[in-house]
């Protein structure tokens, strides 16, 4: 007998109902959960193959069926072949567009540097991930732990991790229940010290299993930090200012915009100002990057939708045209906008 799509519809209600609630499901609960418009004796019947198949167990008499350790199994290789497709498909859809969009900003920096007669720089999209959608623990060996950890824009990270503790099954389904109930929907700040430490009390013996998974967690939410991809143009243009045209103070700025950390450093502090979302102005000292202390920054972050975002900076001298570099800056951040949404039609 093999699982056809109503059996494993019902099979996936049951596995995630029981997960839920931690309580034996039965017919009538699936009845209401699975939009298959199936009578309570039809699902009874699934049920009762699905048992002898192996998938689900009946604890107690007349009690409703729980996942068995081959209906675990075939769930958890399910959904990582679903979000494996899921990841597949995004990652083309964003090739494609994150393609068309680098061109765009490409020329975008390039025109900036022209019309101001200052340097510019943008940083290429990337396509945050801030929130955690699913945490699955499998055993694979009784001191090799499976993480998979799936966040926004469904990325997967599958991790073997060592642990010293033995688990057991209903260990481990409780260990689930409680990461994904607590942590669901959450972005790596909201994971704080309160959020552990009452998972760790939860957790009991098995804290130091919280440790491991939170470390996985983090790392996935924050891999689209890397390979950041920054533009710029017109950094020559800074030898037009005899404030900084000094041979040396020339040589490092534009030492600093070809140097990836040092762009990375001033986006993070953008990113990191509490109005993220606005055009900021660093002058002088106020400048993060110590090459750029005798400089202005004008920035900007652009979003183009579904988390994808980058910053925008105007480097200059500290007599720079405020007036001109703010309504450029207004000014594009509409027309990428508007590029955007063009790019998508």
């Amino acid at each position: 007998m093999e699982l056809d799509d109503r059996k494993i519809t019902i099979l996936k209600a049951i596995i995630k109902t029981y997960l839920e609630t931690g309580e034996p499901v039965g017919s009538r609960t699936i009845s209401k959960y699975t939009d298959l418009k199936l009578s309570s004796a039809t699902i009874r019947n699934e049920m009762s193959d699905l048992e002898e198949m192996g998938y689900i167990l009946q604890p107690h008499t007349s009690a409703g069926r729980i996942p068995s350790d081959k209906g675990y199994r075939f769930y958890v290789d399910q959904i990582m072949q679903e979000k494996d497709q899921e990841v597949t498909e995004v990652k083309e859809l964003m090739i494609q567009r994150v393609d068309r969009v680098e061109l765009i900003l490409k020329k975008l920096a390039q025109l900036l540097a022209a019309n101001t007669n200052y340097a510019a720089m943008i940083s290429g999209p990337s396509y945050h991930r801030n929130k955690l959608k699913f945490i699955q623990l499998s055993m694979m060996s009784p001191s090799k732990m499976l993480v998979v950890v799936v966040v926004e824009g469904n990325l997967v990270k599958n991790t073997m991790v060592d642990i010293e503790d033995d688990i057991s099954q209903e260990e481990l389904l409780n260990l689930n229940i409680l990461l994904n109930s607590a942590l669901n929907g959450l972005t790596i700040e909201e994971i704080n010290l309160g959020v552990i430490s009452e998972l760790k009390g939860k957790a009991g013996i098995h804290s130091a299993v919280i440790d491991l998974v939170l470390n996985e967690v983090a790392a996935a939410i924050k891999a689209d930090e890397e390979d950041l991809q920054i533009y710029t143009s017109g950094a020559t243009n800074i030898f037009k200012y005899p404030e900084l045209s000094d041979g040396e103070k020339a040589s490092q700025l534009i030492s600093t915009f070809e140097q990836k950390d040092k762009l990375q450093e001033l986006i993070d502090d953008v990113n990191a100002a509490e109005d993220h979302t606005g055009i900021q102005v660093y002058i002088g000292d106020e400048t993060p990057v110590q090459t750029m202390k005798d400089c202005s920054v004008v920035t900007a972050n652009y979003e183009l939708g579904e988390g994808i975002r980058g910053t925008i900076g105007i480097i200059g001298p500290k007599r720079m045209d405020y007036e001109k570099v703010l309504s450029t800056l207004k000014n594009l951040m509409k027309q990428l906008e508007a590029t955007f949404k063009n790019e998508e039609r």
